[in-house]
């Protein structure tokens, strides 16, 4: 299917610092097309990961406007956002802060059938909950250890096995590999790519590091200090940039600068 999947309009979030507002997402606007790669990218502090919330309503705007497959998200009741959320799963940055350390791994994976998917038998949540460890690259013998048995790639793995269970069209990524080593983050990111041409999802992937983007992304939006900059396809961005701060961006990274 083609056409938006999600839709963002004149999105604004403000905090209250000293009594006086702070706006951290200011008039943003974008869309993310239905199996694209949406890249977002900024420094630290950019207002990224508040764009990632307010999107799957896990923070309220303080005004604008996010549709998802035609839904208004921010007027849905409890039973319609229940039923939205399904379809939209996030995997956070900290692989180790995101696992509750003192449940086994075939409980944590199980947990979206347990709270969407109620009566769905034991056994086949156990058969559910193995095929998806097997899916990103982890054998059954995980499923009765605990978080701290494993590497911090595997500990983002099963997060992203948790995030697939319901098998959803949009999967936020927020700096998924940014706690992980160099090596162990590559082997994330091709992983990230080969479930999203098994599975045709859609991705908003979330970094401060344009060569991730540029390799995962089919468009790319550059967020400066809580204003989008700039859109556009991945290979055009990176080639002939037109923000100075997207300019700067490449520059900072010689293998971009010089492709």
């Amino acid at each position: 299917m083609s056409g938006a999947l999600v839709s963002a309009r004149n999105l604004v979030k403000e905090y209250s610092r000293d009594r006086r507002p702070v706006r951290v997402v200011d008039d943003v606007s974008f869309d993310i097309q239905r199996g694209e790669t949406l890249g977002l990218v900024g420094e630290s502090g950019s207002g990224k990961s508040t764009i990632a919330r307010l999107l799957l309503r896990l923070i309220e705007p303080t005004s604008g406007s996010v549709l998802f497959d035609g839904e208004d998200i921010l007027h849905a009741d409890s039973k319609k956002l229940r039923r939205l959320r399904r379809r939209m799963q996030i995997v956070f940055q900290d692989p180790y802060a995101a696992l509750n350390p003192r449940m086994r791994v075939r409980d944590i994976v199980a947990e979206p059938f347990r709270i969407h998917e109620p009566s769905l038998p034991a056994r086949e949540r156990i058969d559910r909950v193995a095929a998806l460890l097997a899916e990103v690259g982890l054998a059954s013998d995980a499923l009765p250890r605990f978080p701290h048995q494993f590497s911090g790639g595997q500990r983002q793995r099963i997060n992203i096995a948790r995030a697939l269970a319901l098998r959803p069209d949009l999967l936020v990524l927020d700096e998924p590999v940014s706690a992980l080593d160099v090596s162990v983050g590559a082997q994330v990111i091709n992983l990230l790519r080969t479930l999203q041409q098994t599975r045709s999802m859609t991705y908003l992937f979330i970094s401060h590091s344009m060569p991730l983007v540029r390799y995962l992304s089919t468009r790319i939006a550059v967020l400066r200090r809580g204003r989008l900059v700039e859109l556009n396809d991945a290979e055009s961005l990176c080639s002939h940039p037109r923000d100075p701060y997207t300019q700067q961006l490449i520059q900072a990274t010689p293998e971009l600068a010089s492709a």
